[in-house]
């Protein structure tokens, strides 16, 4: 079994490529931002990808969403922290396999990694009650938190400036970042909302009482 795993911590990341080694499973590859692992995983093919939830700037959520709409089939697991109904729901309505907890025990990760591997799905036992009720249709967790859903931590700090009526330099200048990071960023923010102006993004920002001041 070859894993790719995709987390921004680098020592989770190194713990537990050391665990996998340990148990005969190779780790093809272990990137820190989910824009180096869709490249990567395009290129090595792994068996499974190992996923973690929370990432700056590209969520697991939406490198999941990107690995689908690239056609990849490889098995995805969500591994994180988060024991959130809501979490659970859309990653497997994302198409992922496996939504497992790092808090687990080693064997039972590399377990439900051996039962990915022969096809199944696999969900952390905290979660099995939450499965069935979703199985059952019987949650009420909606796939849409609102136009902002899909913005990464980073792109709701620069709509919330957007919405300020700042500038792009301006939001460098206050972030610390470059002019074309700037720039990257609120193109990400216009596809992802349906837009075509930066304007757009403001008017819905306003709208919706997303304003610099609610972040702090």
């Amino acid at each position: 079994m070859r894993v790719l795993i995709i987390d921004d911590h680098a020592l989770f990341r190194v713990g537990l490529q050391g665990l996998l080694e340990q148990r005969d499973i190779e780790v093809a590859g272990a990137v820190s931002s989910g824009e180096e692992g869709i490249k990567l995983a395009e290129e090595i093919n792994p068996d499974i990808i190992l996923l973690d939830l929370r990432m700056p700037d590209m969520g697991g959520l939406e490198v999941l969403q990107k690995l689908r709409e690239n056609k990849s089939s490889i098995p995805v697991v969500m591994l994180t922290t988060s024991n959130e109904e809501a979490d659970l729901i859309k990653s497997l309505r994302s198409g992922a396999q496996g939504y497992l907890l790092k808090d687990m025990e080693p064997d039972e990760l590399v377990s439900a990694l051996r039962d990915i591997e022969n096809g199944k799905n696999v969900v952390a036992q905290d979660l099995t009650d939450a499965l069935a009720r979703m199985v059952q249709g019987e949650t009420n967790v909606d796939d849409d938190d609102g136009p902002f859903s899909e913005l990464t931590p980073r792109e709701m700090e620069i709509l919330c400036l957007l919405a300020d009526g700042q500038s792009n330099k301006l939001i460098a200048r206050n972030l610390g970042i470059s002019d074309g990071t700037v720039k990257l960023h609120v193109k990400a923010i216009l596809r992802k909302l349906g837009i075509h102006s930066r304007v757009e993004a403001a008017v819905i920002a306003v709208e919706q009482g997303l304003r610099k001041s609610s972040q702090k």
